[in-house]
């Protein structure tokens, strides 16, 4: 089981950028695949992208273009740099880790606001 801690969420304004991280501890980070996942004010939690193990990323439609998910193994971290950021990207962030076999960590979630 790997822990998992975010950090890099707050306001920021229309336009603006920000860069979440999420850092892992407690297991071999290398071999899992990464998620950033977001819930926004009464709606469901999505899917915003995932790196694999082997560092393939794939954005869903909401995310391309505007954002950048990277993995560095040396420091057991993942990124998600957002960029272009619009009121309707206001959620809570949360990142997940999944091993090899297909078992999931979740961390606590990170608030990111954009507003003017």
């Amino acid at each position: 089981q790997v822990q998992l801690v975010e950090s890099g969420g707050g306001l920021v304004q229309p336009g603006g950028s920000l860069r979440l991280s999420c850092a892992a501890s407690g297991s071999t980070f290398s071999g899992y695949a990464m998620g950033w996942y977001r819930q926004g004010p009464g709606k469901q939690r999505e899917l915003v992208a995932i790196i694999t193990s082997g560092g393939r990323s794939i954005y869903t439609d909401s995310a391309k273009g505007r954002f950048t998910i990277s993995r560095d193994n040396a420091k057991n971290t993942v990124y998600l740099q957002m960029n272009s950021l619009k009121p309707e990207d206001t959620a809570v962030y949360t990142c997940q880790a999944v091993n090899p076999h297909g078992y999931e960590s979740w961390g606590q979630g990170i608030q990111v606001t954009v507003s003017s």
